[in-house]
């Protein structure tokens, strides 16, 4: 426990250190932000470290347990009606109660107070889209399909709403996947797809988070085309720091408030979790007392998380925003916007979660490192767009049109499990450090240079959620090709199956296939003859194939005969015909061993040799 405590505070630490130095460098350059607000900060950035290592610890002590077992007992249930029921409970409660969405239905107020309908449309969104993911494991339908359907929709519709609505209904879509709501429903996917093996349950395992993201984005641009809801943004009143005791009293009076929204986000989890306890999963006591820890975990953790980013990064962002718009007419925003968006990811808990999610079912496939490399590229194009926009007034339509129609239009060629991946990885990236730090950095930059926050600032979210699908997708593409070349490379160089079967008129070694066999070459398992194929004490290669190291029994010396292939040391060699006997066109032996010929004898005649 202890060494996962400490490796969590590593990770935190590494994490949140580049974009933190950075962050403050600016700011002591820069004579519009105040001392006081600098030294908030660094103390939220301390206390980030501490929130976000113990987070992370209680998600996979608790959450993603959690979440596995849950999805698991529904997938086995015959009652499609009650699951679905269950699915759309789910994702509602957990979605109204994410802190991410919060925030963002506090900036944006309706009428003196936080826009409920707001927070009502969007939890109702996310949990429509999760009854529509789970259908899509149960009728296994392909994520590329249920994707160009439903953006192809979400695209109609925008056409016919008000601009103001599209950036808000875009940036609602990724709020909510945020620390709550990702580790949960990632671990749901994983155990709603248990019960299918092999690489369908590892493709089934993700694209959860990324149909969830879509929910909320329909939702807002229905409630747009109503035209029965209106959104203003929030005054975020800035403290006023002069000593050591007013920043102790900035997070003293602020952590209550988060320990009630974490506690309200985490009651509908762990309450359904209880029921699901008592009448169904029925886990072992040791099991529950250690999920009850790790809630525990996960509410302090996110206690501080959440205090620190709210009470020191927002201030932050809104006040460096301001300043840097005031130089070079904003232009500066751009490239400080790329290089903050590239440190930025690193500091979301969720992104970490996910990426060590994504490499552990994939077995290293996709590995933590590429994921983060990749993901760190396309939120640094992500945020310095959306500077670009700020700075010039750009709408957002020349940027998400096209990129989500070359995102769809790449699913159909890249493998399946990285266009799953990509789609949850935007939803993944934009959380709390973009809505609590980049939004209001955004919205301090359009507000000094005068423009429409609405069209300007916010969409920025939709931004980091949106330039991941096309890199991931991109390394699946080149994953891809690489591939091919490598197969098609050893399908020039590999042993040619003879036409004709080699027969032999003495005993031979012959090989079984066996599943996991960790002694053997390629699942063979091998057995060997005492007496050999010339019964002269030597261990004779026929032509025509396949020297695969092994043991062999009284071999004076190996016989070398044209057409073979070595692999290995040929003084501990055996050899097998590359022979398909039971035909069924793989041309590999598929007989199990014996020492005398006449017991391998096909004596039923299923072209099996009976051994």
């Amino acid at each position: 426990m202890f060494k996962n405590i400490f490796l969590k505070f590593k990770e935190s630490f590494f994490s949140v250190l580049p974009i933190a130095v950075l962050i403050i460098a600016a700011s002591l350059c820069s004579n519009e932000v105040d001392n006081g607000t600098v030294s908030l900060f660094t103390v939220s950035a301390v206390l980030l470290i501490i929130g976000m290592a113990i987070f992370t610890l209680g998600a996979d002590i608790a959450m993603i347990p959690i979440g596995s077992s849950m999805g698991s007992d529904l997938s086995k249930r015959k009652n499609m009606v009650f699951v679905l029921i269950v699915c759309f409970v789910l994702g509602f409660i957990i979605t109204i109660a994410e802190p991410d969405l919060q925030v963002l239905a506090e900036q944006l107020q309706q009428g003196d107070g936080k826009n409920t309908v707001l927070l009502i449309v969007v939890a109702a969104g996310v949990g429509l889209f999760l009854v529509v993911a789970l259908l899509r494991i149960y009728f296994k339908i392909k994520l590329s399909y249920i994707l160009l359907a439903a953006y192809g929709l979400v695209f109609l519709l925008a056409a016919f709403v008000p601009e103001d609505f599209l950036t808000i209904a875009f940036d609602s879509g990724g709020v909510t996947t945020g620390p709550i709501t990702v580790p949960f429903l990632m671990a749901l996917g994983i155990g709603l797809a248990g019960v299918r093996g092999g690489d369908v349950n590892r493709n089934d395992s993700f694209g959860m988070i990324a149909l969830c993201s879509i929910g909320p984005i329909l939702a807002v641009i229905i409630l747009g085309l109503t035209g029965k809801s209106s959104v203003g943004v929030s005054e975020t009143a800035l403290p006023e720091i002069r000593s050591v005791g007013d920043i102790f009293r900035a997070f003293g009076d602020a952590l209550p408030e988060f320990m009630f929204e974490v506690l309200i986000a985490l009651l509908p989890i762990m309450a359904v979790f209880a029921l699901f306890q008592i009448f169904a999963l029925k886990l072992p006591k040791t099991q529950v007392l250690r999920i009850c820890f790790g809630l525990i975990y996960t509410f302090v953790g996110l206690c501080i998380f959440l205090t620190a980013v709210n009470v020191g990064f927002l201030p932050m962002g809104k006040t460096l925003g301001a300043a840097l718009a005031k130089i070079a007419d904003g232009y500066v925003l751009i490239p400080f916007g790329a290089v903050i968006g590239c440190l930025i990811v690193l500091a979301e808990p969720s992104v970490h979660i996910l990426t060590r999610q994504v490499e552990q079912l994939t077995g290293g496939a996709i590995s933590k490192l590429k994921m983060l490399f990749f993901l760190s590229i396309a939120i640094s194009v992500s945020v310095g767009l959306s500077m670009l926009r700020v700075a010039t007034g750009i709408s957002i339509w020349y940027f998400l049109l096209p990129c989500y129609a070359l995102s769809i239009a790449l699913t159909f060629f890249v493998p399946e499990i990285f266009t799953a991946v990509a789609f949850d990885s935007g939803g993944v990236a934009s959380g709390a450090m973009t809505s609590t730090f980049l939004l209001p950095f955004a919205i301090g930059a359009c507000t000094e240079l005068g423009g429409n926050v609405f069209t300007d600032a916010y969409g920025l979210v939709a931004f980091v959620a949106m330039t991941p699908l096309l890199t991931i997708q991109l390394m699946g593409l080149a994953y891809k090709v690489k591939t091919g070349v490598r197969t098609r490379k050893e399908t020039r160089t590999a042993p040619q199956a003879p036409e004709n079967p080699v027969v032999f008129d003495a005993p031979v070694v012959f090989f079984e296939r066996e599943e996991g066999n960790a002694n053997g070459i390629d699942g063979y398992e091998s057995s060997s003859s005492e007496e050999t194929a010339g019964g002269d004490g030597a261990v004779r290669e026929s032509p025509n194939c396949v020297n695969v190291t092994g043991s062999v029994v009284n071999a004076d010396k190996v016989v070398d005969t044209p057409g073979c292939v070595s692999d290995g040391d040929v003084n501990a060699a055996v050899s097998y015909a590359v022979v398909d006997i039971n035909a069924d066109g793989d041309n590999a032996v598929d007989v199990v061993t014996s020492v005398n010929a006449p017991d391998n004898a096909d004596s039923d005649a299923e072209g099996g040799n009976d051994g």
